[in-house]
C-alpha cells in the first residue's frame, strides 16, 4: 500500500501536484503556462511562450552530447473537467483533490488531468534533474488541445533543431502509437422560439452511463445520454402532449456524455401516464444497455405547478428531429488494420437557452475524405432545419511513417529493458503529431504514455507504478539516443 509520500519517482510527483492544483481546463491555460514560464526561469532555460500560451522549453546538450540529434518531448496543458453531477467545484478556480488507492491516483469527484499532466510532469522532471546526460531538449507543451488541438494549430515551431518527437499523450503501457485518426468539431445551432406557460413540471434525467473518451472508447457502444434523451423525447410523444423548459447534456465534445437533464411541462391529467412512460423506457435501456452500460438510469421528479417558459411546438419538433436523425457513433471500421475504427462522432454537448439549441460533435476519420463527407451530412441536416452549421479545429490525421529510425530505436530499447516488445498500433483518437509532420519536414514521431484508465470521465485513474516503469524507460531513451541513427 502506497502513501503519497512514497510515491516515486519524487521528482514527477512534486510537478504533478503542483499542476494539479492549477486549474487548467481547455482555454484556461494562462495560469498553467505562466507556471512553466515561472519553471524555465527558475532553471535558467530558454524558453518561449506565445499568445495562445503555448510554451516551449529548451535545455541546450549536457558535456560530451552535443552532436546527439535534438528530442522533442510534446504533450499538452489542459486537460477535460468532468466532475461528478453532485460534485461541487469551480474549474476555473479550483484546483483538483488528489487522491491514492492502492496502485491508483485519482482526482476526488473529478478528471484527474493525467491526460496530459503526465507529459507535463515527466518533462519539468526531466529537465529539472541535473544528473541526466542529454542531448538538446525541446520540450513543447500545446494549449487547448482538448477542444481541436488549437494551441498545436496556432504554434510557431521554425526554431526547433529536433527531427525526433515523443509525445507523450498515450494511455496504454507497453504500447506504441504510430497513427491517428484526424478530426474536428462541429456545431450544428438550431434556433427556437419560447412562449409562457403554467402547468405541471418534471424533470427527466438520463444517467448512470460510463462515459469515456470518444476517440479511445467510441467502439464499446456504450450510451450517448444526449441521443437517448432523443429517443426518449420520440418515445414520450406518441404517448402524450408536452412542453420542454430545459435541456442540457454533456461537457465536452470528446467525452461521451454520461448524462442529461431535461424539464418538461405536461398536463396534471397526464403525470401517472409519463411516470409510467418513464419506467418503461428505462427498463427497455437497461435491457439494451445490459452488458455495456448497465448502470444506466431514466428518473423522474415531479415538480409541481409553475409558471415559465417553454418551447413552442415547432421548437421542440426542430430539437426532437436533430436528437433523433443526426449520426452518432462508429460509422466506419478500417479494412486495412482488424478492430480499428475508420470513422466516428460523437455529440458530446447539448445545451439550450433563450435563442438556441447548440449540438457540438467530435467528428474523426483517418480518410480525411470521410470526416468531410460525415461533416456534410451534419451541414445539411442544420441548415435543413434552418440552422446555422460551423466547423472548428479541423487537423489532419497522422499517418503511419513505414521507415522509422525513432520507432526502431525505441523498440529496441523497450525490449531491452523490459524483456518483451512493445505493441506498434494506429488510434481512432486525435494526437498532436499529424500537425508537428506537418510543420517540420521529415519528422519521425511516436507516441507512449504510462497506463492510464478512464480518461475523460471521474473515473480517471493513474497506475503509479506505470509511471515509474516510464519514467526509467523515459530516461534510458535520452541517455541511449545517440544509437537512434545507427
Amino acid at each position: 500500500m502506497y502513501t503519497m509520500e512514497d510515491l516515486k519517482p519524487k521528482e514527477f510527483y512534486k510537478y504533478f501536484k503542483e499542476i494539479s492544483a492549477i486549474p487548467r481546463g481547455s482555454r484556461n491555460t494562462k495560469q498553467i503556462s505562466d507556471y512553466c514560464v515561472a519553471f524555465a526561469k527558475a532553471h535558467n532555460l530558454e524558453y518561449i511562450q506565445d499568445e495562445s500560451n503555448n510554451v516551449i522549453l529548451i535545455k541546450e546538450a549536457s558535456k560530451g552530447y552535443e552532436a546527439v540529434p535534438a528530442i522533442i518531448i510534446q504533450g499538452h496543458l489542459d486537460m477535460v473537467c468532468e466532475k461528478e453531477s453532485d460534485y461541487e467545484i469551480d474549474f476555473t478556480k479550483d484546483g483538483l483533490t488528489l487522491e491514492l488507492d492502492g496502485n491508483f491516483l485519482s482526482a476526488k469527484g473529478t478528471t484527474l488531468g493525467a491526460d496530459d499532466g503526465v507529459a507535463v510532469a515527466y518533462s519539468l522532471a526531466l529537465l529539472a534533474d541535473d544528473t541526466l546526460e542529454h542531448p538538446r531538449l525541446e520540450i513543447v507543451l500545446t494549449t487547448d488541445e482538448e477542444i481541436g488541438l488549437l494551441g498545436a494549430t496556432a504554434i510557431d515551431l521554425s526554431m526547433l533543431k529536433g527531427k525526433y518527437l515523443i509525445n507523450i499523450d498515450s494511455d496504454v503501457e507497453g504500447m506504441f502509437l504510430t497513427s491517428c485518426a484526424g478530426g474536428l468539431r462541429a456545431d450544428c445551432t438550431l434556433f427556437v422560439e419560447y412562449k409562457e406557460e403554467t402547468m405541471t413540471s418534471y424533470t427527466i434525467k438520463l444517467s448512470g452511463l460510463k462515459g469515456g473518451h470518444s476517440g479511445a472508447e467510441i467502439d464499446q457502444y456504450r450510451g450517448n445520454s444526449n441521443k437517448l434523451m432523443g429517443r426518449f423525447m420520440s418515445y414520450l410523444s406518441d404517448v402524450i402532449n408536452f412542453g420542454i423548459i430545459s435541456l442540457n447534456g454533456g461537457l465536452m465534445d470528446n467525452a461521451i456524455p454520461r448524462e442529461t437533464i431535461m424539464e418538461v411541462f405536461i398536463e396534471e391529467e397526464d403525470a401517472a401516464l409519463l411516470e409510467e412512460t418513464v419506467a418503461a423506457f428505462d427498463q427497455i435501456l437497461k435491457n439494451e444497455f445490459a452488458s455495456n452500460d448497465p448502470n444506466v438510469s431514466l428518473t423522474q421528479k415531479k415538480n409541481g405547478m409553475k409558471t415559465a417558459s417553454m418551447l413552442t411546438p415547432k421548437s421542440k419538433e426542430l430539437i426532437q428531429f436533430m436528437l433523433v436523425n443526426a449520426p452518432n457513433g462508429v460509422q466506419n471500421m478500417s479494412s486495412d488494420i482488424k478492430g480499428l475504427v475508420q470513422t466516428s462522432l460523437n455529440l458530446g454537448i447539448l445545451t439550450l437557452d433563450e435563442e438556441k439549441c447548440k449540438l457540438t460533435f467530435a467528428v474523426r476519420s483517418s480518410i480525411d475524405s470521410e470526416k468531410q463527407a460525415l461533416s456534410n451530412q451534419l451541414r445539411y441536416l442544420t441548415e435543413f432545419l434552418q440552422g446555422v452549421y460551423s466547423v472548428h479545429g479541423d487537423y489532419p490525421s497522422w499517418p503511419f511513417k513505414k521507415d522509422s529510425k525513432l520507432r526502431d530505436y525505441m523498440t529496441k530499447a523497450y525490449e531491452e529493458q523490459f524483456g518483451v516488445a512493445p505493441k506498434i498500433e494506429a488510434i481512432h483518437a486525435g494526437l498532436e503529431c499529424g500537425l508537428f509532420c506537418q510543420k517540420i519536414d521529415g519528422l519521425d514521431a511516436i507516441s507512449l504514455g504510462p497506463e492510464v484508465f478512464d480518461i475523460h470521465t471521474p473515473k480517471e485513474r493513474m497506475n503509479v507504478e506505470s509511471v515509474e516503469r516510464y519514467w526509467r524507460f523515459l530516461r534510458n531513451v535520452i541517455t541511449g539516443f545517440a544509437k537512434v541513427e545507427n
